[in-house]
C-alpha cells in the first residue's frame, strides 16, 4: 500500500504535457504546474492568437504570463528522484478501448505485453514476469497481445483446440476428435501449421518473385518515361528548327519577290520618266516655235517674211510615242496572282501532310502492344474507314463510290497521274494506315489480292505487283485456296475459303494479320516484321468482272 501511495504522489509531480517528472517546474495562475520548456513550447504555438490557455483546465490568460520557477516544487521533485523510484505509468501505458488489456491488473488496467496460448490470458510486462521465472510456465507459448484468445476455446466442450480436422478444414479439441469428427483426417494443429507454413513460404517466394518482376517492369517503365520525354523534347526541338527553316525560306522568297518587284518598278518608272522628259522638252520647243511663227505671221514686210519663213517652218524630229497606251493597264497584278497560286498549293500540301503528322503524333504508344483481338467485336474496335484513291486506279478498274473496284473491258477516262498503276489492275487507298487498324474486303469473281503497300511502291513493271516486292504484302484469294505473298515468295494457306477477308494491322508492333471473317475469326496468315513507313490498303483484280469492296463497318 505504501508503494501505491508513492505512485499517486509521483503522478501529482508529473507534467501533463510530456508525462514525465517535472523539470524546472513552473506554476501558472490557475494552479497547474508544468515543465518550463513544455509550457513555453505549448504557448509558442498560441502566439498568433495572443490568448494563452492552460492545457489541463483550459483557463485563458492575456497577456502571456511571465514564467517563474517554482523552487519549492523543484526541491520536492529532486527528493523524489533520489528515492530511486520511477514515476507512475504515464497515460499512454494504460489500455485504451482499442488495446489488449492485462487480465491480471486490477483497477485501471495496463496494456498487455504478451498473450499466452496455454493460459489463454494476456499480461502486462510486470505480470508476465512469472512466465520467465517459473519453470513450468516457461514452456507456455507466448505471442503478441491478441484479442482473439477465446477463439482457441471449443464452443462445444470449452476446451483448448489443439487439433486440426483436414476433412472439415477446421480447428477442434480432443473431445471433438472422438465425437463429431470421428474417422476424419485429423492431425495436430502444429503439424498442420508446419504444412501450411511450407505452402506459405512457397506463396511468399512466388509473391517476392512477382514483386521483383514488377519492380523490373516499373524500372523499365521509368526508363520508358525518360525515353518518351527525351524523344518528345528532341521532336519538339527538331520540329521547331524545321518550321523555322521553312519560315525563313518563305521569308527569303518573300524578300526576293519584293526586291524583284521594286527593281522592276524602278526600271519601268525610270523609263516612263525619261520618255516623259523628252515629251516635255518637245512641248517646250514646239511652243517656242509656235510663238516665232506667230510673230512671223504678223510681219508686214513681204520680203522679210519670205526670207525668215524657210528657217522657221522646219520642225525637229518628233519623239516616238506610239508605244504609249492610254487604256488601263495591269502591271504587277500577275505577280500577286502567281503568289496566291503558290499559297493555295502550299495550303493543299500542308492540309494533306498535316493529317499524317497528326496521326503519327496521336498514335504514339509507349506501352506494350495490346494482345490481338479474338472476336470480330474486338477487331471492330479498331475499324478504319477505307476509300479508294482514283488517282492510283488502273485504267481498266471502275471505282464505284470510292469503295468498290470492278475490272472492266472498257478503259476508264481517268486523267494522267504519276500515282496510277499502269501494269496490273491495282488500286490503293486514300488513307495512310498507322497504329492499330482493322478493315474488311468483300470480293467476288475468280481471283483477288488483298494487300497493303508503302506509298512509294512502283507503279509499273514487276516491282509494282502486290506481294512481289519488299514494299507490299498480299493475300492471294482464289476460288478454292489462299496464298500469302511477300518479296515474290508465296506461302500456302490451308483454311476454308471465304468471300470476306478481314485485315488487322498493328503498325508499331509490326503485326499484319489476315482473317476469314466470322464470329470466331479464323486466322489465315500473320506477319511479324518492322514497318518503316505508313501503309496503304490495296486490292489487285485479275479477270474481267471481278470486284473487291472495302466494307463499311461503322
Amino acid at each position: 500500500m505504501a508503494q501505491q501511495g508513492v505512485q499517486l504522489d509521483l503522478e501529482a509531480f508529473s507534467c501533463s504535457i510530456c508525462l514525465d517528472l517535472l523539470k524546472d517546474p513552473v506554476t501558472i495562475h490557475c494552479g497547474h504546474s508544468y515543465c518550463m520548456s513544455c509550457i513555453k513550447g505549448f504557448w509558442d504555438e498560441e502566439d498568433e492568437k495572443k490568448i494563452y490557455s492552460c492545457p489541463q483546465c483550459g483557463q485563458t490568460f492575456t497577456p502571456r504570463p511571465v514564467l517563474v520557477k517554482n523552487t519549492m516544487l523543484a526541491v520536492l521533485v529532486e527528493q523524489l528522484k533520489k528515492t530511486g523510484l520511477q514515476a507512475a505509468p504515464a497515460d499512454h501505458c494504460y489500455a485504451g478501448p482499442e488495446d489488449v488489456a492485462c487480465d491480471v491488473c486490477t483497477g485501471r488496467k495496463l496494456k498487455a505485453f504478451k498473450s499466452c496460448l496455454v493460459c489463454l490470458a494476456s499480461y502486462c510486462e510486470k505480470h508476465l514476469q512469472p512466465h520467465y521465472d517459473v519453470t513450468p510456465l516457461r514452456k507456455h507459448k507466448l505471442v503478441d497481445p491478441s484479442k482473439t484468445l477465446q477463439d482457441n476455446i471449443c464452443s462445444l466442450h470449452d476446451e483448448v483446440m489443439k487439433i486440426f480436422c483436414r476433412t472439415d478444414q477446421q480447428s477442434i479439441c480432443s473431445l471433438c476428435s472422438v465425437d463429431e469428427h470421428k474417422g476424419h483426417d485429423i492431425v495436430s494443429a502444429a503439424a498442420e501449421r508446419t504444412e501450411r507454413q511450407r505452402e506459405l513460404e512457397v506463396s511468399r517466394h512466388k509473391i517476392q518473385q512477382r514483386i521483383q518482376d514488377r519492380e523490373k517492369d516499373v524500372k523499365l517503365l521509368q526508363q520508358e518515361v525518360e525515353a518518351v520525354n527525351r524523344s518528345a523534347d528532341e521532336a519538339v526541338e527538331d520540329s521547331e528548327k524545321i518550321f523555322t527553316e521553312l519560315i525563313r525560306l518563305i521569308q527569303k522568297r518573300s524578300s526576293d519577290v519584293k526586291q524583284q518587284i521594286r527593281s522592276q518598278q524602278e526600271t519601268e518608272v525610270s523609263r516612263v520618266k525619261e520618255l516623259q522628259e523628252k515629251l516635255e522638252q518637245e512641248i517646250t520647243e514646239l511652243k517656242r516655235k509656235d510663238a516665232e511663227l506667230k510673230q512671223l505671221s504678223h510681219t508686214e514686210d513681204h520680203n522679210q517674211f519670205l526670207h525668215n519663213y524657210p528657217s522657221l517652218s522646219q520642225l525637229s524630229a518628233s519623239t516616238d510615242s506610239s508605244s504609249i497606251n492610254i487604256r488601263p493597264l495591269k502591271y504587277f497584278e500577275d505577280v500577286t496572282a502567281a503568289v496566291s497560286e503558290l499559297r493555295d498549293q502550299l495550303q493543299d500540301i500542308l492540309k494533306e501532310k498535316w493529317t499524317n503528322i497528326s496521326l503519327t503524333v496521336t498514335e504514339v504508344d509507349v506501352l506494350l502492344s495490346q494482345p490481338e483481338p479474338r472476336t470480330r467485336a474486338g477487331f471492330l474496335k479498331y475499324s478504319r474507314e477505307i476509300t479508294l484513291d482514283p488517282n492510283t486506279a488502273h485504267i481498266n478498274l471502275l471505282s464505284e463510290g470510292n469503295r468498290k473496284a470492278t475490272s472492266m473491258w472498257e478503259i476508264q477516262s481517268y486523267s494522267s497521274h504519276p500515282d496510277r498503276f499502269s501494269t496490273d489492275w491495282q488500286v490503293l487507298s486514300r488513307e495512310s494506315l498507322t497504329g492499330r487498324c482493322y478493315w474488311e474486303v468483300e470480293w467476288s469473281g475468280t481471283r483477288v489480292y488483298v494487300a497493303v503497300a508503302y506509298k512509294n511502291i512502283s507503279r509499273a513493271g514487276k516491282e509494282s505487283k502486290f506481294g512481289h516486292n519488299y514494299k507490299s504484302w498480299a493475300l492471294d484469294c482464289d476460288t478454292d485456296s489462299y496464298k500469302f505473298w511477300f518479296n515474290n515468295i508465296s506461302t500456302p494457306v490451308s483454311v476454308p475459303w471465304s468471300s470476306r477477308v478481314g485485315v488487322y494491322l498493328d503498325h508499331r508492333a509490326g503485326i499484319l494479320s489476315f482473317y476469314r471473317v466470322s464470329e470466331t475469326m479464323t486466322l489465315l496468315h500473320r506477319v511479324q516484321t518492322t514497318f518503316t513507313q505508313p501503309l496503304y490498303a490495296g486490292v489487285w483484280l485479275f479477270d474481267y468482272g471481278t470486284t473487291a469492296e472495302f466494307c463499311k463497318l461503322k
